[in-house]
């Protein structure tokens, strides 16, 4: 288990790169079984997530292997199981989407219910609802999902709530069903996009990804393809924060901005400007800032995963700010550790009220959760001593490298073994 030091005190600036999108490649590899021949996808960031997801594509009978810096390439065909390994898909919730792939591959996938973060319940109903209308068979027992369809049809499929990943969910499994299928209240992130982009880059007929109708017109089979991913708009979203709350000034490049428009408003709307280029930010903190209420909604709305990194930042500023979280449950698990900090916020069911603090005392605090640890760790930053955040593994299921790309930006991070 490991801990990162963090000295407080230390303003972000000069310019970093930002990695692939965590989002984007947790869909994309598994819908890499669906290839039917080998497929090489680029900008594949290196976190614990992929690396997982990696092996248990080994586990069924894929040939992985690594090329240069972020470069994958898999070759499907060896794939021989539909029930992939259990200790390994507890640990994270995206996997998930090989019910999709395995069905429409082989007619059967047989999955435990998957981990990843805690943060409140979150049911796969939309999914099942989604595999039932194509067709399938389902069943739970023991803790697995058994999803059966050797002839999956086409359908016309509304979702009650908007999921992304129950509309990935059965684009996977509908890419090769026979007939159309139509998503309807279908989830707009720009992940859904890119993972459309990389099925239709195989063979696949989807359109309307990144619209609330998605159709689908099933193919019989799919070729190889070659496939880069899309930017990581929510590391890209830490960065711009951990730039605002330490009133630093950072180039952040390599990113799509359209994918950050709530993002760059709100922090507009804060004081801090932001400077958008063609596939760069410039983000310039400011010391006289203004407080603002958040309301957290699905894709283009301020996305929840950035919801504790704003926290952060409301808690500099004087005044009262609110945050309404909309989209999970327990996504204030952070609370309790900033105000160990000595932040000042008030938890009032899916609210939060901030009162802005002058300053951030060091303290020992644990991630509960992959953004909270985000959170914590420019909380560090700014805080007045040393901060010792433990936890450290939920950070790294997300950001890769994150020492290196903190020390890109100027700062300092010791990961020490406890």
């Amino acid at each position: 288990m490991q801990k990162l030091l963090i000295n407080g005190k230390q303003v972000l600036g000069g310019s970093i790169s930002i990695s692939g999108a965590k989002n984007a490649a947790v869909a994309i590899l598994p819908a890499a079984i669906l290839a039917g021949e080998k497929v090489a996808i680029s900008n594949m960031p290196s976190i614990t997530d992929t690396n997982l997801l990696l092996e248990i594509l080994k586990a069924l009978g894929a040939k992985v292997q690594k090329e240069g810096k972020n470069i994958v390439k898999i070759v499907p065909a060896g794939v021989n199981s539909t029930s992939p390994p259990f200790e390994m898909v507890k640990k994270m919730r995206a996997s998930y989407y090989f019910m999709g792939s395995l069905v429409a591959r082989f007619g059967r996938a047989e999955i435990p219910l998957p981990g990843g973060c805690n943060l409140g319940p979150r049911p796969i109903d939309q999914h099942l609802k989604g595999f039932s209308a194509l067709g399938a068979e389902i069943n739970q027992e023991h803790g697995t999902v058994t999803v059966k369809g050797k002839k999956l049809k086409g359908a016309h499929i509304y979702l009650d709530v908007v999921s992304v990943g129950a509309t990935i969910n059965i684009m996977l499994a509908a890419t090769t069903a026979e007939g159309r299928t139509i998503i309807e209240n279908a989830a707009k992130e720009p992940e859904i996009v890119d993972t459309a982009n990389f099925l239709n880059a195989l063979g696949a007929k989807i359109r309307g990804a990144g619209t609330d109708v998605i159709k689908i017109d099933g193919v019989k089979e799919l070729g190889g393809a070659e496939h880069c991913i899309i930017p990581d708009r929510i590391e890209a979203g830490t960065f711009m924060f951990a730039a605002a709350a330490t009133r630093g000034e950072l180039t952040i490049c390599d990113i799509i901005p359209k994918h950050l428009d709530p993002v760059i408003a709100k922090l507009r709307e804060i004081g801090i400007q932001v400077d958008v280029g063609e596939e760069s930010l410039h983000v310039c903190g400011q010391d006289s800032l203004s407080p603002v209420d958040i309301k957290t909604f699905p894709y283009p709305g301020f996305p929840t995963d950035l919801q504790p990194l704003a926290m952060v930042l409301l808690s500099t500023i004087p005044g009262t700010s609110l945050i309404k979280e909309n989209v999970f449950d327990g996504r204030f698990k952070h609370v309790d550790e900033l105000k160990r900090m000595g932040a000042k916020i008030k938890v009032e069911g899916r609210t939060a009220v901030i009162e802005g603090v002058e300053g951030f005392t060091g303290a020992p605090v644990k991630a509960t959760d992959l953004r909270a640890g985000a959170a914590l760790l420019v909380a560090g930053l700014i805080a007045e001593g040393e901060t010792r955040l433990s936890g450290v593994e939920h950070i790294r299921r997300g950001y890769e490298n994150i020492e290196k790309k903190f020390a890109q930006a100027g700062v300092e991070l010791k990961c020490v073994e406890r």
